[in-house]
């Protein structure tokens, strides 16, 4: 199994433990690029863009700045990214 087939597999697991009460977020590459978009960051296609990427965001909500899309940083970056989405759309529709 790949890294990131490991990492959704746990992901899912631990979404589950935790009690995510919808479909528990994927770390896969172009998921992690899209909520990364909602709030304004543009991620690159290299690998270790994407890397520093999820290292930034995590030193910025206080996880351990590993740069692994584990389970609770792709909690974490999903939820804000829906945040974002739902304050751009409150500010579309004003």
């Amino acid at each position: 199994m790949t890294a990131r087939g490991m990492l959704t597999v746990v992901g899912s697991a631990v979404g589950g433990l935790i009690g995510w009460s919808d479909t528990p977020p994927t770390a896969d590459p172009e998921s992690l690029r899209a909520h990364f978009a909602d709030f304004g960051v543009q991620v690159g296609p290299d690998p270790a863009e994407l890397i520093e990427a999820v290292r930034a965001f995590q030193t910025r909500v206080g996880i351990d700045p590993d740069g692994e899309a584990g389970p609770e940083t792709v909690h974490l970056l999903a939820h804000y990214a829906r945040e974002a989405r739902a304050l751009a759309a409150f500010r579309s529709a004003a």
